[in-house]
């Protein structure tokens, strides 16, 4: 998960080094985006695709294996929120249910969680 001070942030392009200092509305814009290198696109496209190409050896070296387990859009969000919330790492997942099944996952044999 990368976080919005990554190279090419449109916030950090436009001079805010610090997401602290940011108004709400203008983290709602920028956080998140970047300009798209190769097309110059300011706003990201939606990747629809479920799978993603591999490499001769099988590996996937530009990140992207299954859009359930991440995919570019996923990571913009992750991105933003890590803005908003003034965090250092955000999760997202495709579902609820993926949610659930992550948190109790992390549990340890005597942890408690309030619902």
């Amino acid at each position: 998960m990368k976080g919005w001070q990554k190279s090419g942030c449109r916030l950090k392009s436009r001079g805010v080094n610090d997401w602290r200092k940011a108004r709400l509305e203008t983290l709602a814009v920028h956080a998140g985006h970047s300009v798209d290198p190769s097309t110059g696109a300011v706003s990201a496209p939606i990747h629809l695709s479920t799978t993603f190409e591999r490499d001769t050896d099988g590996s996937y070296s530009r990140g992207f294996s299954y859009t359930r387990r991440s995919n570019p859009n996923r990571e913009a969000l992750e991105s933003a929120l890590v803005a908003f919330e003034g965090g250092t790492t955000a999760a997202a997942f495709a579902s609820g249910s993926a949610a659930t099944t992550a948190i109790f996952e992390a549990l340890q044999p005597g942890d408690y969680v309030i619902v």
